[in-house]
């Protein structure tokens, strides 16, 4: 039989193992509320960023590769020489840079130059030619110090310049070939014999009896039109002749002696009025008694009268001068048209005598050999003419090869030394890098040229580059087209130490920029409202929130400038809530 002890003990412990087989079972036990409860989402809270001060940059990112710019293809345009036999490179070119006055290649042994300029080379410039081309021509060598004017003509101080340069470079300027000068002596003795066919002819003529007398007749027309020019000259120089003058001079002299006697006979009457009258006194007294002022004037009747014929014979002596003046002009008249006529005569009889002659010698058959002859000669002058102004030094079509820019580079020879030269010689570049790439058409709307950029190596260096061109002006000759719906661009870096052809490089163009910094939240803080303003949403406790108008900048990686009742450090939200 078991002790009370040992059966309590068991009671209780079989208590405790039903209370914790209870408590077991009740904490996997659960009501379908608890358990909807228990799988629920939890309350969602606040994802929230800061405000930022800082600058902000926007730019737009591409990859693109590292070249050599504006690659160019070259060909000759002409004969290299004088002669237009078989073209063929005796030097092709060489690889990498040339700079201006460089020969680029050979070919039959003649040099090649490579000229900065724009025209390009088209034709021969010879001696007497004018243009853009020879001007440029004249600017290159000027440039290279070799001198010249700056005409834009092709002259002898030209050809002298012209000289120097391929002297210096050991070679001979293109003088005219052995059939030119063939041609030019055959030109020069043609002249001659002309001439001397003139000469004979002439000679002929103006030994001719058949218009000797004719010779004469019109030698002495010609000399009484001259004697009745000169006559005709010194009557019109000369107002009057020696009788007229004679006869001026007396009429003349009667004036003033009409003149003396008016004066005297007024100035006696005059005396004759102021003088007091005597009247006769005793003969004891010495000195005779004048009348008094009341007493008559004295007779003056007869003075007056000489006044009266003085002044009749004055005009008198005035109407006579009038008279010889008249005389006189009319005798010049006279004289002149006498002259004038014959004058007129003269030169009829000149006229007729210059007729008769050159009818004579027209008719005659020496002066149609003279004429034929003359006319050979102005031939033979104007073929020598022509062909002297395009004969001495000249610069054949294919000796110079203008190039936009220089230095340059030659980055593809596409002929080789013996070799016939007959379409592209090879290929330039400029000496300066560029970056081609493409980006989005959208992209493209932001850039311009001038905008500051940046190329980024794989190495991770950096170097500062411009935009140079977007759309159609960055194509450049022989780049790849971009994929469809893109637009190339082209970058210029600012500088090219360390730089390779062919590198791979990440392009950044800064389509803008703060100056100073600014508030940036996320553009996903930025809420647009139904009336069209920007807001954000400010938490200001936790999970608690308030509306924040704003107005917004620049955009950039994300990020975009706000101004408003925000500062530094503020929490706006960008999601959840």
């Amino acid at each position: 039989m078991q002790s009370p002890r040992r059966l309590i003990a068991g009671i209780i412990a079989g208590v405790v193992v039903i209370a914790a087989a209870g408590w077991a079972l009740s904490t996997r036990l659960r009501s379908p509320a608890d358990e909807a409860a228990r799988r629920a989402a939890p309350r969602p809270s606040l994802i929230t960023a800061a405000v930022e001060r800082r600058k902000l940059v926007s730019t737009v990112v591409t990859s693109g590769t590292l070249e050599y710019g504006s690659p160019l293809p070259i060909t000759l345009a002409g004969a290299v020489g004088g002669a237009a036999e078989q073209q063929r490179a005796t030097r092709a070119p060489r690889k990498g840079r040339i700079k201006e006055g460089a020969v680029l290649m050979e070919v039959n042994g003649r040099p090649v130059f490579a000229l900065r300029g724009s025209v390009p080379m088209h034709r021969t410039i010879a001696p007497g030619s004018k243009g853009a081309d020879v001007r440029q021509l004249q600017r290159a060598l000027r440039r290279l110090g070799f001198g010249g004017p700056l005409t834009g003509v092709f002259d002898q101080a030209t050809i002298a310049a012209v000289t120097r340069m391929y002297t210096k470079k050991g070679y001979e300027a293109q003088q005219p070939s052995l059939a030119d000068r063939q041609a030019y002596d055959t030109l020069r003795k043609a002249v001659q014999t002309a001439q001397e066919t003139l000469a004979t002819e002439q000679q002929a003529l103006d030994q001719g009896r058949d218009v000797l007398p004719l010779k004469v007749k019109l030698d002495n027309a010609e000399a009484d039109m001259t004697a009745a020019k000169r006559a005709l000259r010194q009557a019109e120089e000369r107002r009057l002749t020696p009788e007229d003058e004679a006869k001026l001079a007396a009429a003349d002299a009667a004036v003033r002696a009409a003149e003396e006697k008016l004066a005297a006979a007024e100035q006696e009457l005059e005396a004759a009025r102021t003088r007091p009258t005597p009247t006769p006194t005793s003969s004891l007294s010495p000195t005779p008694t004048f009348i008094s002022a009341s007493q008559p004037p004295a007779d003056t009747s007869l003075l007056r009268m000489r006044v009266e014929n003085a002044r009749a014979d004055l005009a008198a002596a005035h109407e006579a001068r009038g008279l010889a003046m008249e005389e006189a002009r009319q005798a010049r008249e006279k004289r002149l048209e006498e002259l004038r006529k014959a004058v007129r005569t003269a030169k009829e009889s000149l006229v007729t005598a210059q007729q008769a002659l050159r009818q004579a010698r027209r008719l005659s058959p020496t002066r149609l050999k003279v004429a034929g002859a003359r006319k050979d000669v102005a031939a033979a002058e104007e073929m020598l003419a022509e062909y002297a102004r395009t004969y001495g030094t000249s610069v054949p079509p294919g000796e110079v090869v203008f190039l936009p820019k220089l230095p340059a580079r030659v980055q593809k020879v596409s002929v080789k030394a013996g070799q016939r030269v007959e379409d592209e010689v090879a290929t330039v570049t400029s000496s300066s890098f560029m970056v081609t790439a493409s980006v989005e058409a959208a992209e493209a709307e932001l850039l311009r040229a001038g905008m500051e950029a940046s190329i980024e190596l794989g190495t991770g260096k950096t170097y500062r580059a411009t935009l140079t061109a977007a759309g159609d002006r960055a194509k450049v000759p022989g780049a790849e087209e971009p994929p469809e719906g893109a637009v190339p661009i082209l970058l210029t870096p600012a500088t090219s130490k360390a730089l390779k052809a062919g590198t791979a490089v990440t392009a950044r163009v800064t389509v803008g920029a703060t100056e100073e910094p600014v508030l940036v939240v996320p553009v996903a803080a930025v809420i647009t409202s139904a009336d069209g303003k920007a807001r954000v949403r400010v938490e200001h406790a936790p999970d608690e929130t308030k509306d924040v108008e704003v107005r917004t900048g620049l955009t950039a990686d994300g990020n975009v400038e706000v101004t408003g009742a925000l500062k530094e450090g503020d929490r706006v939200v960008v999601g959840g809530g």
